[in-house]
């Protein structure tokens, strides 16, 4: 039975280009990063020599080797204005910071919110005062120096058991280095703590067990600051903290912290 001969049916791939191998039509090579088909047998033509040889694929252009970029374990890849980049690792405990449109990421302490310093006084015996003009309260005054003009104080006041021996009216503020900054009684005075009138301090309903505040301060400042709690009768008679009774029998504590916010 006769036997016809069709040749190759499929292409044959045959690897890089050998100057010595003898190629046949079908034949497949790689040679500059491309690939090509031989058209017609022959031995030593090398591609692109087009009357042996038809380009069957092109190379692209080469990427970038991030194996040569990217050099140290931590190391993170990004895009500045003419290409990819390495970031090193920073320190322990930053992270990764965008610097915005058109600038590089960059390593850094995200800080805001976090309490960089807290500082704090108290006072545990009872103090008394009749003055209509504010005054201090001994033991009941912070200092803090901020580390930032941006960043915040967070005052916090705890007073433990006001009085009055009239139920009288008896106001408190904050004051910062000097100048008030809060009112307690938010207002009129005369309603912070009292509640009634006449008799003795011996009713309950003229004491407060515990009067509380809290308020966040910008003070826009890297210098020291004094924080301290003053108080005023609104009224003629006696004011007292931290005073339970007519003759102190049991006392109570008041407390001024201050805590350093990061914006």
């Amino acid at each position: 039975m006769a036997q016809i001969d069709l040749g190759k049916i499929k292409f044959k791939w045959q690897g890089a280009y050998n100057g010595a191998t003898a190629y046949v039509v079908d034949d497949v090579v790689e040679s500059g990063g491309n690939s090509y088909v031989c058209i017609l047998a022959s031995t030593g033509n090398t591609p692109p020599n087009a009357t042996y040889w038809e380009l069957m694929s092109q190379k692209g252009t080469d990427g970038t080797d991030l194996t040569s970029t990217l050099t140290t374990q931590g190391d993170i890849l990004y895009r500045d204005g003419s290409g990819l980049q390495r970031l090193g690792a920073g320190t322990s405990g930053q992270a990764l910071i965008t610097n915005g449109t058109g600038a590089n990421p960059s390593w850094g302490t995200v800080s805001a919110g976090k309490i960089l310093q807290v500082v704090s006084a108290s006072k545990n015996d009872t103090f008394t005062s009749t003055s209509t003009s504010f005054v201090d309260v001994p033991g009941l005054t912070a200092n803090i120096t901020p580390s930032s003009t941006s960043n915040k104080v967070l005052v916090t006041v705890l007073l433990g058991r006001l009085a009055t021996d009239d139920g009288g009216g008896f106001g408190a503020q904050v004051d910062r280095s000097g100048s008030s900054i809060y009112d307690l009684a938010q207002g009129n005075l005369a309603d912070c703590f009292g509640t009634g009138g006449g008799g003795g301090m011996t009713n309950n309903d003229r004491k407060n067990d515990v009067s509380f505040m809290q308020f966040l301060d910008s003070p826009s400042s890297t210098s020291s600051l004094t924080y301290k709690i003053r108080v005023k009768r609104t009224s003629a008679g006696t004011g007292f903290i931290n005073q339970w009774g007519l003759n102190g029998d049991q006392g109570a504590v008041s407390t001024i912290t201050l805590m350093e916010i990061a914006v």
